[in-house]
C-alpha cells in the first residue's frame, strides 16, 4: 500500500460514536458529528449520521460543499464564524451557523433573502477561554438586533472552551451559559432553542453527574476520532483510540551517534538537539516530516521514540538495532497530527468499509 497514509476505520469510529451519542441522550444533550479534521469526509459523515449524530458540523464551507456534493443529507453547521466574502456559500450550503458579529448577521441575512432562504443563527458567547465569542453582557442586545433581521432564525447561544486557553468546562461556566438562555428568553421573548455546551472537552463535566442545566448540544470531533478527551488526553472508556493511525516508510536505517557534531545553529524548525548523549543509537528516517503532520503528536509502537522532524523527514530512536528498508511503522496520532496528515497531499487516506 502507499505510504505514508492514514488508516480509518469506519467501525471504530461508527462504534466511538454510537456510545457517545447513547452515553448523552441519557443525560439530555444531543451530539452535532464534528467533521473538520477529516476534511469533511462523506464518509465519515455518514458514518457519524448512521450512529445517531443529529447533525454534521465543519469549520470550513469547502468541506461542507463537499460532503453536500456527496449527497449527505442532514442539517449542517458551520461551526465556525463565516466571513464576510463567503456570506452567500454559507447561505447556500449550511443550515446553521456559528456567529459573534452583526455585521456578518447582517450581510447573511442579505444572501439568504436573495437566496429566499432562512438561515439558522448560533450566538457564540465569550466564557473565558478568550477565542470567539460576544460578550455576556452584549449578549441580549445582540440577539434582539439579530431577531430584527430577515431571513434568519435565531437558533440559540453557544459557547467554546479549552481550544484557545485551555479554560476547563466545569459546573459554574456551564451554568453561566444556562443562565444566560434564561436571561435571553426572558428579555427577548423568544425561545432558545439549543444551547451548545462546546466540544469533546465537555465530555468530563457531561459525565460527571451534576445537572447539565439547559446545556442540549455537544459538538463532537476529537473524542469521536480518537477516542480521546482532550482535557488531559485520556482515553475514553469503551471507545477506540486507533480508528485513525498514521503508517510511513522507513527509508533509512542506520547506527549514528545521539549527538550532532560542528558548530551548532537553529535548525530549519528550530528544534534543540538531544539533551543527554546516549552514544550510538540506532536512527531511523521516514518518509513523512512537518510538511505532513506534527511530528510530536504521534505516539510510535513501543521501542521508538520520536527524535526530531525536519520538513520530509520524520527521526526516530529504535530498541532495535536495525530495520529493513521499506518497512512501515504505525502511529497512533493526537489531534494536531490528525488534522496536519488529513490535509496533507502527500498523505493517502484509506478509509476501511464498515462491516456491519
Amino acid at each position: 500500500m502507499t505510504a505514508p497514509r492514514l488508516n480509518i476505520d469506519l467501525d471504530k469510529i461508527f462504534h466511538n460514536a454510537r456510545m457517545l451519542v447513547e452515553r448523552l441522550t441519557g443525560r439530555g444533550i444531543s451530539v452535532t458529528g464534528v467533521t473538520k479534521a477529516t476534511l469533511g469526509s462523506p464518509e465519515i459523515a455518514a458514518a457519524l449520521l448512521r450512529a445517531g449524530v443529529c447533525s454534521i458540523g465543519d469549520s470550513r464551507i469547502e468541506n461542507i460543499e463537499t460532503m453536500r456534493r456527496a449527497s449527505i443529507r442532514t442539517s449542517m453547521t458551520l461551526v465556525r464564524s463565516p466571513m464576510l466574502s463567503q456570506a452567500t456559500r454559507v447561505v447556500a450550503h449550511s443550515d446553521v451557523s456559528l456567529n459573534t458579529e452583526l455585521n456578518v448577521i447582517r450581510k447573511l441575512s442579505q444572501a439568504a433573502q436573495e437566496a429566499t432562504k432562512l438561515h439558522g443563527v448560533i450566538l457564540m458567547v465569550e466564557l473565558g477561554d478568550l477565542r470567539e465569542g460576544i460578550m455576556p453582557s452584549d449578549l441580549v442586545d445582540i440577539v434582539r438586533k439579530t431577531l430584527r433581521l430577515p431571513n434568519i432564525a435565531f437558533k440559540g447561544i453557544g459557547t467554546n472552551l479549552a481550544c484557545r486557553s485551555g479554560v476547563s468546562p466545569d459546573e459554574k461556566n456551564m451554568a453561566q451559559l444556562s443562565a444566560l438562555a434564561t436571561l435571553v428568553e426572558d428579555n427577548c421573548g423568544h425561545a432558545v432553542e439549543i444551547v451548545s455546551g462546546g466540544n469533546s472537552a465537555n465530555l468530563q463535566w457531561a459525565f460527571g453527574g451534576a445537572s447539565v442545566g439547559r446545556v442540549n448540544d455537544l459538538r463532537l470531533g476529537e473524542s469521536i476520532l480518537l477516542g480521546r478527551e482532550p482535557l488531559q488526553r485520556k482515553p475514553i472508556d469503551g471507545l477506540h483510540t486507533n480508528a485513525i493511525t498514521l503508517s510511513a516508510e522507513v527509508i533509512e536505517s542506520k547506527v549514528k551517534p545521539s549527538q550532532p557534531w560542528g558548530t551548532v545553529a537553529q535548525s530549519a524548525f528550530v528544534e534543540k538537539p538531544l539533551e543527554t548523549d546516549r552514544g550510538d543509537i540506532s536512527q531511523l528516517i521516514l518518509a513523512i516530516g512537518q510538511q505532513d503532520t506534527d511530528p510530536f503528536g504521534l505516539a510510535p509502537p513501543p521501542g521508538i521514540e520520536v527524535l526530531g522532524a525536519s520538513s520530509d523527514h520524520l527521526i526516530l530512536a529504535s530498541a532495535q538495532d536495525s530495520h529493513n528498508i521499506g518497512a512501515e511503522i504505525t502511529f497512533q496520532l493526537n489531534y494536531s497530527s490528525l488534522v496536519r496528515a488529513m490535509t496533507s497531499p502527500f498523505v493517502e487516506k484509506v478509509v476501511n468499509a464498515e462491516r456491519g
